[in-house]
């Protein structure tokens, strides 16, 4: 099977593995709907705020792993393959697509009429392995994003600004890689895959940043919602002592 037509059908299948949607299937084993709570994103955040810390951890994950695990196959699959007539590595593209293909699946959902979440959890799972892969300081540089993420939100309760935070410096390492592994090639057509290459990690942030269009436009009107870590510790911690108390009435 020809490079490109393994690359084909690993997007047509990363698409189709990002339309599932954890927070609609974990909100409906919990006999709701997600999409009538809260903000009605199917996401990580509404998810906490609406159905308690453990269930919106449990989404974070599972997206996380919906947007790595497409990404981490096409790595395995893909590694140590050249596009004829390059010196261009098949994998440093397919990633990218990939996780691009990942991203869309879960914002634009075929099988729920293309209305689907906000994509962070999902983008944080390609940027993590595809900077990991890749060597370990590409990962810190991920991590170390994703930490920032979390310490920026539990201080201000920017939920959104928080999610940009924890992508866009890997996105920025990424293209940083590249330019060091392919700056000096002569090859013409390995410059035109890196340039395209270069627009699939932007288009991957650019889509996640439109999904939270919405977000932005409450934030710089100062009527975004709060995403306050330390109720939701509140809130589990008291539902824990109701339950606690509950049985020891039975």
């Amino acid at each position: 099977m020809s490079n490109l037509l393994l690359i084909i059908l690993f997007a047509l299948g990363s698409y189709l593995f990002g339309n599932i949607n954890w927070a609609i299937l974990i909100s409906k084993y919990k006999k709701t709907d997600i999409r009538k709570l809260g903000s009605g994103n199917p996401g990580t955040l509404n998810m906490s705020r609406n159905l308690g810390l453990k269930a919106g951890l449990l989404t974070f994950f599972l997206d996380i792993m919906k947007g790595a695990t497409p990404v981490l196959i096409a790595f395995f699959v893909m590694r140590g393959k050249v596009f004829v007539g390059t010196d261009f590595l098949v994998v440093d593209f397919a990633v990218f697509l990939c996780g691009l293909c990942a991203v869309l699946g879960h914002i634009y959902p075929v099988f729920f009429k293309f209305k689907g979440g906000k994509g962070i959890a999902s983008t944080i799972g390609v940027f993590l392995v595809c900077s990991s892969v890749f060597g370990w300081e590409w990962a810190v540089v991920a991590i170390m994003a994703l930490v920032a993420a979390g310490v920026f939100i539990y201080f201000t309760e920017f939920g959104a600004m928080g999610s940009f935070i924890a992508i866009t410096p890997p996105a920025i390492g990424n293209a940083i890689r590249l330019y060091l592994t392919y700056n000096s090639t002569s090859n013409l057509t390995s410059y035109t895959f890196y340039i395209i290459t270069n627009v699939l990690i932007f288009a991957i942030c650019l889509f996640t940043w439109c999904a939270h269009r919405n977000n932005i436009k409450r934030m710089l009107a100062g009527d975004e919602h709060p995403t306050s870590i330390k109720e939701m510790v509140v809130k589990m911690k008291l539902k824990k002592a109701q339950e606690k108390n509950a049985q020891k009435d039975n």
